[in-house]
């Protein structure tokens, strides 16, 4: 059986694996809705990564905020910005199904860069 240390890898590759998708879809000429929601499902996947450390049961949300709070009340201290997360969330749904969202490259970047910041912070609150 896989220990907490073991599941919180296998999220964080995901997670990795999403940053990398969205560097790839910046790289090009798009699509950036695709890097949008790849950049908002590095940020779940490192805050579920980090729940998943901590020996704590993994919701099936999407929601970053919720999911945000569960890490706070697990951890004696939190650097994960709330607002990066409250701008990451709606790219979970919206680039999925609103039909007239189609962000520009420089959206799509800053995007990545907060997903980016929130990985720096999760794996900041756990003990090498």
């Amino acid at each position: 059986m896989k220990n907490q240390r073991d599941l919180a890898t296998g999220w964080f590759r995901k997670g990795d694996s999403d940053l990398t998708t969205a560097q790839l879809v910046l790289a090009s000429d798009g699509p950036y809705d695709t890097a949008c929601y790849h950049a908002q499902q590095a940020a779940e996947k490192y805050l579920k990564g980090f729940l998943a450390y901590r020996g704590m049961a993994i919701p099936r949300i999407h929601d970053l905020l919720e999911l945000n709070q569960l890490c706070v009340n697990a951890a004696k201290t939190w650097l994960v910005k709330v607002d990066n997360l409250a701008e990451l969330m709606p790219y979970a749904v919206e680039s999925r199904y609103d039909l007239e969202f189609f962000p520009d490259q420089e959206t799509a970047s800053e995007a990545l860069d907060l997903a980016q910041q929130v990985k720096v912070a999760v794996l900041n609150a756990i003990p090498p």
